[in-house]
């Protein structure tokens, strides 16, 4: 038997086999599936072209919503391109919103000639301190007793028909309108956004809030509970003239920049639309039964507590006033107790500290301030002291 030796082939003889294996290789593609099975719109169909086509904004997104919100406060112009706007506002100070109908000819026929109800609201735009809502707000009910965070100026406002503000919601305020008349709302916010700052030793950045308009139409009960459109915007809150300064600010800031810099940012504009939102989730607050404090006649707007409508009358309790005497006295009854049993739980010959310590032991917190530099002697001051 003999054997061959095999010499080693070329590599130009080599490349050329495995191109020639490589082509029989693929010559049966597509044969087997027929010449209409290999398409675009297979290759389109696949799971992975159609997670990407989830992520895309619908065809219907570009329509028009039914209403339009629009906050007449200019837009912060040290807002990048990408992000929502920001707005600033005064403390106290009354703010315009026009409540727009956008809706097309033929589009919620069964509103026509009819009131729907929105309600505004402020609220925290950071998750953190939304989840902890309520305590905020009750700590804010305790340290400005007899405040609210947001009213309705009623003087200035154009169409709306029984406003109404819940004492037990300092931060909503609900109205009924007819979208086919002109309708504006002023508003007051109360709070300022430094007041919710876990340390406050002057300077600190204050958090944002929103203000948040959910309207309803009626259902067959006659109750505004059936949801037609919500929308938010972002806003900063400051002590009187404060957004003023902020905004001049930051404008002189964006002029400072290069050309190339400022295009990565917005521009300011003198009004601010409210963007498309989720309902807020408190449903057990719409409704069209009357709460305390409310006022159930139409064209007027009496609120249990607050500081901003034009017929409060200030609660008697004297709780909300910050004479001597008066605290005495809500002292003495919140205490159940009589002056002279106050004055033994507050010697006279106690200190300062001791006295803090007092005051925040009986709910007092409040008066610490006022009280700062008083000692035990505190327990010996009279109603004309």
């Amino acid at each position: 038997m003999a054997w061959a030796l095999k010499m080693p082939m070329p590599d130009e003889v080599i490349e050329s086999g495995l191109v020639q294996d490589f082509d029989a290789s693929l010559s049966g593609i597509g044969q087997e599936l027929g010449a209409g099975a290999y398409s675009m719109s297979d290759v389109l169909a696949l799971p992975i072209f159609k997670q990407e086509e989830s992520n895309l904004p619908a065809e219907d997104e570009n329509e028009l919503l039914p209403f339009q919100y629009v906050l007449c406060s200019a837009t912060s112009p040290a807002v990048k391109l990408h992000d929502e706007t920001l707005t600033y506002l005064n403390q106290g100070q009354s703010y315009e919103i026009r409540m727009l109908d956008n809706r097309n000819i033929g589009e919620l026929p069964e509103i026509n000639g009819k009131y729907v109800k929105s309600i505004i609201r402020v609220v925290f735009h950071d998750r953190r301190l939304q989840y902890t809502e309520h305590q905020q707000l009750e700590g804010w009910r305790w340290n400005r007793p007899g405040d609210r965070i947001l009213d309705l100026d009623i003087p200035l406002s154009v169409g709306i028909v029984d406003p109404r503000a819940n004492p037990t919601q300092l931060n909503t305020v609900e109205f009924l309108w007819d979208p086919s008349k002109r309708t504006s709302v002023f508003i007051q916010v109360h709070c300022i956004s430094t007041e919710f700052t876990t340390r406050k030793h002057g300077g600190e950045k204050g958090v944002p809030f929103r203000i948040q308009i959910d309207t309803f139409k009626e259902n067959e009960s006659s109750e505004y509970t059936e949801h037609l459109h919500s929308a938010s915007c972002q806003i900063k809150v400051f002590k009187p003239k404060g957004a003023d300064r902020k905004q001049k600010t930051d404008r002189e800031k964006m002029e400072k920049r290069t050309p190339q810099e400022k295009e990565k940012y917005q521009p300011s504009y003198d009004t601010t639309i409210l963007t498309e939102c989720s309902p807020w989730p408190d449903i057990s607050y719409v409704n069209n039964t009357a709460s305390p404090g409310f006022t159930s006649s139409h064209g007027s707007f009496t609120i249990a507590e607050g500081n901003g409508s034009p017929h409060h009358q200030p609660d008697p309790v004297p709780a909300t006033t910050d004479t001597l005497g008066s605290f005495r006295k809500w002292a003495c009854r919140e205490l159940s107790v009589s002056p002279v049993t106050e004055n033994q739980n507050l010697l006279a010959t106690a200190t300062p500290q001791d006295a803090q310590q007092w005051l925040h032991r009986n709910r007092f917190s409040p008066y610490c301030r006022l009280f700062a530099n008083f000692s035990g002697t505190l327990c010996l001051l009279t109603i004309l002291d």
